[in-house]
């Protein structure tokens, strides 16, 4: 959420303004920070439902915000100043012995949340400098076709000729 916040407050621009917003979260999947990008979205109010959110694949806590209304962007990124306290956390140390964050008490919780929430910015997060251009979305697909194999609709770009009919990819035998 903080990471999220600070980027919008460096463009200066305000989430609920429409669609002009759009954010690459550095993470990548299967990791113990993933909800990383839980933040952002409802910081940023860009989410993979609307896609106006994706992920670089990068392994990291970091994010850069564009402002598509007027071609700028900055790059925020998680400070690892407080890792020596977070490792130290009971929570990451269940965590790190395979316990879900689930079974964890919401209070070995709330103290890592704390913990990185009362903080000073400074101390958590690096703020990249605002930066003009450079951003060149791919236009929305709304063109669809039904599937000649399963009969479900399908998005154009994901469709497959075989044997000159239009196939989804689980259909077309085409490795996924």
């Amino acid at each position: 959420m903080r990471a999220g916040s600070a980027a919008l407050r460096a463009l200066g621009v305000d989430p609920s303004g429409g669609k002009s917003l759009h954010a690459v979260v550095e993470i990548g999947d299967h990791h113990g920070a993933m909800c990383f990008a839980d933040g952002v979205q409802l910081s940023t109010q860009c989410t993979f439902g609307k896609g106006n959110i994706e992920k670089s694949h990068r392994g990291k806590l970091a994010v850069t915000l564009i402002d598509t209304a007027s071609d700028r962007r900055v790059r925020v990124s998680y400070r690892p100043t407080l890792q020596p306290q977070i490792q130290g956390s009971a929570f990451m140390r269940k965590r790190g012995a395979g316990i879900p964050a689930s079974d964890i008490p919401d209070q070995e919780q709330w103290e890592l949340v704390r913990l990185i929430w009362d903080a000073p910015e400074a101390d958590v997060l690096s703020l990249g400098p605002v930066v003009d251009g450079g951003w060149h979305g791919i236009d929305e697909v709304v063109r669809f076709a039904v599937c000649a194999g399963c009969g479900e609709l399908v998005a154009e770009p994901y469709l497959r000729t075989v044997k000159g009919e239009q196939r989804c990819l689980d259909c077309s035998g085409y490795p996924v």
